[in-house]
Formats: structure tokens, C-alpha cells, sequence
């Protein structure tokens, strides 16, 4: 499975690839596969057809990778914060008050389908395909609770300087919680798993040691205790400069780039033989043609000779052409 072996540091060429959101809205077959589910957090908790939304992708283009359909606020869910999806406006939570609301040992059977989903993922998918299972990193989904929307999370950043230690113990369920979450993942049949923080670019130094670097540490120490030979991808998007520091001390196997990250600048800022995973512009995939074509090229002969998995440096948007995709995989696979 070239996709492991890359996460073992071995230079595999043409590199795997697989794409943040893959299976999405810009597939037919998922926005028809979504109707008949009935709303987002259904689909998600619908093992079988939440099966078919992370294959569809799969059948079409024949991504290296699979990554488990499902949101990073499952997890918050099943610990007992309510959660919706408004319609153009993205996942509504109650902001997080009282961390006694939060019940962690009703969260296994809540997430249950997921798990299922899983197993049923990997009995379906071909034995060169690797599955990604995956949560949201600590400090992200924080952001979510205490905010109770996305948009910069002011509420988050103002109790990380006034209240630091209502933030501590947040932090402190949902690492512990994020764990058991993973550990269950990878008895179901995940290869691999991936964090996604998300917007650990929201904190400055001294704060993204403690908040996003200490957690996701204490994620990579226990899962590889109970798992040996796991492979962790952390994504620690927009980490600018402290980009060197988590690659160095969060534990994981490879790092996935933003789009505003280099591979020049990251290389430089990481140890030597550091993974990378990334960092396509997704506007690119939007826009195709020759500005794709060209920037491609140039990211293949950057990533050439040094272990690397192909990917965006942010999802897939929902108006990105079915052609594009295809000619993106094209392109990387035409490199050998």
C-alpha cells in the first residue's frame, strides 16, 4: 500500500493522492445520496450510506485513499452538546457553559454508527486503498463548543486569556474523549488516522504550545501505545511559524500544508525527512485549465525524491467541476 509507505518516509513516485473532502458536494451522487438521507448529521450517522458517500469518490476517480465520511463535531455530539447544520450558514452548537454538561461515557454508543461505517469501509474497499479515519483536533473542536458557530471564535480566544482554566478542562475531556474516539476507528478498520486542527492558526505561541501542541502529543502517545504501527497525519492549519515546533513535538508521522505554507518553507522549518501532506490551492481545482496544470507541475518536480502525499490545502469546494478532479489525477499519475 503506497499511501503506508509514504507515512513510513519512503519516497513512493508518482506520489498517492487523495483530496480533503473528496467526497462531497461537487459529486452528484453525493447531493443525491444526502437527499434521500435527509440532512447532514443523518447521513453522517447512517452507516451504510455514509459508506457510499466516502466510495463514491473512490469508484470515480481512484484516490490512493479513502478518508471516512463523517464532521468533527460528531464528537461533541455524542459527548452531549447539541448540534445542528443551518443551511448556508454552517454547524450551530449552545456555547459550551458548564463542563459537567458533558457526559463522556454516553459517547461510545452515540458515535456507534460511525464505527460501523468503518468496518463496513474497510471489508469494501480494495486492499491497496487505505482508510483514513479521522477527528477533529482538540483545540478546533474547542473553538466550536465554546463558540457555538465558526467565524473567527472570539468567545474561545477571549476565555483562553480570562478564563484559561475553563479552557484546560475543555480541552482536557475532549483529548481524552478524541482518543477513545480514534482508538475505536482503528479496531473498526481504520489504517490510519488524521487530526484536523483546523484552525490551530487562531493562537499565538505560548497558547498553541499548550492548547494545540500538548493535546494532540498526548493523542499520538496513547494511540500508538494501544496501536502499534499507527500512523498519525496532524494538520495544523495556518501554524505559520510554529509550523516547525508541532512537526517536531505533536507526535504525528506527516504534516499536512495549507495553501500558504511552501514546501521550501516547510522543509526548511522541519526536520530533515519530515512528511508532508498538501498543499494545492483548492481555487485551483476550481478555476482548472492551465493555471492547474502549471501549478501542479511545479508542486510534483518540488515534491520529487522526498516522501510526499498529494493533497489540498483545504477541502474541496462545491463548485469545483467533476473534469478538474479527474485531470488533477491525471497530472499526478502521468508523473511516473
Amino acid at each position: 500500500m503506497k499511501f503506508r509507505d509514504v507515512l513510513g518516509k519512503k519516497e513512493v513516485w508518482p506520489p498517492p493522492i487523495w483530496l480533503m473532502r473528496q467526497a462531497g458536494r461537487y459529486l452528484p451522487e453525493y447531493r443525491a445520496t444526502r437527499a434521500k438521507a435527509g440532512d447532514f448529521i443523518s447521513l453522517c450517522l447512517n452507516p451504510v450510506l455514509a459508506e457510499e458517500v466516502t466510495l463514491q469518490p473512490i469508484h470515480k476517480f481512484g484516490f490512493d485513499a479513502a478518508i471516512l465520511f463523517s464532521d468533527i463535531l460528531i464528537l461533541p455530539m455524542a459527548l452531549g452538546q447539541g448540534l445542528r447544520f443551518a443551511e448556508g450558514e454552517g454547524p450551530r452548537m449552545p456555547p459550551l457553559e458548564d463542563i459537567g454538561t458533558l457526559k463522556p461515557e454516553q459517547a461510545a454508543g452515540v458515535y456507534a454508527p460511525v464505527m460501523e461505517t468503518v468496518s463496513r469501509l474497510r471489508g469494501s474497499l480494495p486492499q491497496e486503498t487505505a482508510l483514513i479515519g479521522f477527528a477533529g483536533g482538540p483545540a478546533t473542536v474547542a473553538c466550536y463548543m465554546l463558540d457555538g458557530q465558526g467565524g473567527g471564535f472570539p468567545r474561545t480566544r477571549r476565555l483562553a486569556y480570562e478564563q484559561p482554566d475553563f479552557v484546560r478542562q475543555v480541552l482536557k475531556v475532549l483529548t481524552e474523549a478524541t482518543i477513545e474516539y480514534l482508538s475505536a476507528q482503528v479496531k473498526a478498520g481504520a489504517d490510519c488516522v488524521m487530526l484536523f486542527e483546523s484552525w490551530a492558526g487562531i493562537f499565538p505561541p505560548a497558547q498553541f504550545r499548550e492548547f494545540v501542541i500538548s493535546p494532540n502529543r498526548r493523542i499520538c502517545e496513547i494511540l500508538k501505545e494501544r496501536h502499534k504501527g499507527l500512523k498519525i497525519i496532524g494538520f495544523p492549519r495556518l501554524a505559520g511559524l510554529m509550523l516547525g515546533e508541532y512537526a517536531r513535538e505533536a507526535g504525528v508521522d506527516a504534516v499536512g500544508l495549507d495553501s500558504v505554507t511552501g514546501l521550501p518553507e516547510a522543509r526548511a522549518a522541519c526536520t530533515a525527512g519530515t512528511v508532508f501532506q498538501g498543499n494545492l490551492d483548492p481555487l485551483l481545482l476550481k478555476l482548472g485549465g492551465r493555471a492547474m496544470d502549471e501549478a501542479v507541475k511545479r508542486m510534483l518536480d518540488e515534491v520529487r525524491g522526498h516522501p510526499h502525499i498529494l493533497n489540498l490545502g483545504h477541502g474541496i469546494t462545491p463548485d469545483v467541476p467533476e473534469a478538474h478532479v479527474a485531470r488533477l489525477v491525471e497530472l499526478v499519475r502521468q508523473s511516473g
